[in-house]
């Protein structure tokens, strides 16, 4: 099921990659780093957080003997020694079995490239990765996402199709889908204007992709435009698992605050919290629907203070139930003196009626009362109800 738009408008628009879009390509380095993509700050997840937290054992390595089968498949031994679990099940592709196309992607850390797989014939995306492979950390680090990335099969999520790499080299590219725009991409477009249906195909494909990382015990953490890719007819592709994480919702361990691109963060990481759920996902998709219909960011703070008073004016501010329960690091800190009436309804009443209700939902400050993606799917009544759907 695609959102399929006009042929002139998807033709106007620059192309995209798997798992990175045309903006610049991001990742991260050793500590915390901050940056300007798309009007707001994405501010990177620390390498702290595996330090602070357990050993996550779903990165655990296999056994020697299936590591040193690994590295006679032509793996090689620094990355095996760190991350075999990931690389389980494959053999590394070669270099010269790709035809690199064009450049359309650069960061600091990687480059992102269109190309022809000379096997299957089939176009491409193929994204350099750069990194010490010296320091061990830094590996598991790409390890964790290329294991997400493995755990993840789904139509609504980026596909990693395989990998790169030279015994001689440190360097390692990931083949992922080939995808023309990305939301942000033809949302900030003149030319186009999502139409009701689309924008309900959008967040049922988003929802949808949401609902199987979540089963899958995996957060996304940066959900935004830009990171939603999109084909010529109109699939939405969740992508970059840069700052993803697995999570246990029965045995919660402390994981960094500092993920989600600012204009899309939710009050409870805004306030310090480092216990969380499903809830920091979904609060990124309220965002992305508003942002939809409104044709605009609905919340584009430049400051966390400045993001989480926007946040209050619009939400209302936590209730005293909620500061008492959650007992959030930064509660003292950003508490109103005055309690914030909540105005979503009415902010929002140009939107369709139908609409309202979901961003209602998805935009509550307490993460519990946003519920689950399945919840938002499945729901009888409202925006998301097949029978009012209708792609163009």
């Amino acid at each position: 099921m695609g959102c399929v738009i006009s042929r002139q408008a998807v033709t106007s628009e620059k192309k995209g990659s798997g798992g990175e879009s045309n903006r610049k390509v991001d990742e991260v380095d050793n500590g915390c780093e901050k940056e300007k993509i798309g009007g707001g700050d994405r501010v990177q997840q620390c390498r702290g957080e595996s330090r602070r937290s357990k050993a996550n054992p779903r990165l655990s390595n296999p056994p020697k003997h299936l590591l040193g089968e690994q590295v006679a498949a032509g793996w090689p031994p620094w990355l095996t020694a760190v991350c075999g679990e990931a690389l389980s099940g494959w053999i590394p592709r070669k270099a010269d079995s790709f035809e690199k196309i064009d450049k359309i992607g650069q960061g600091t850390y990687s480059n992102v490239y269109k190309a022809k797989d000379s096997l299957t014939g089939k176009i491409v995306a193929l994204k350099k990765v750069r990194f010490d492979n010296l320091e061990p950390e830094s590996v598991q680090f790409m390890a964790r996402e290329i294991l997400i990335l493995r755990r993840l099969d789904h139509p609504n999520v980026i596909k990693l199709h395989g990998l790169v790499t030279s015994r001689m080299t440190c360097s390692l590219y990931l083949v992922f889908d080939y995808m023309e725009h990305d939301l942000a991409g033809l949302a900030a477009s003149p030319e186009i204007r999502f139409t009701e249906p689309q924008i309900k195909c959008y967040m049922n494909q988003l929802l949808s992709g949401l609902e199987h990382c979540h089963n899958r015990h995996v957060l996304h953490r940066d959900i935004k435009g830009s990171n939603l890719l999109v084909d010529n007819e109109g699939i939405l592709k969740i992508a970059d698992f840069g700052l993803a994480s697995f999570f246990d919702p029965n045995h919660r361990h402390p994981m960094t605050s500092r993920v989600v691109t600012l204009w899309y963060r939710p009050p409870e990481l805004l306030l310090g919290a480092t216990s969380y759920g499903v809830g920091v996902d979904l609060w990124s998709a309220g965002c992305i629907l508003g942002e939809l219909l409104a044709g605009k960011p609905i919340m584009p703070g430049r400051t966390e203070v400045e993001q989480l008073h926007k946040i209050y004016k619009l939400c209302g501010s936590p209730s005293d139930e909620y500061w008492k329960r959650s007992k959030l690091p930064n509660a003292t800190l950003f508490k109103p003196r005055d309690p914030y009436k909540r105005c979503v309804r009415e902010t929002f009443k140009g939107f369709p009626p139908s609409a309202l209700p979901l961003i209602d939902n998805l935009l509550a400050i307490d993460p519990v009362e946003r519920k689950t993606a399945s919840d938002a799917l499945r729901s009888e009544v409202g925006f998301l109800k097949i029978s009012n759907f209708v792609t163009e």
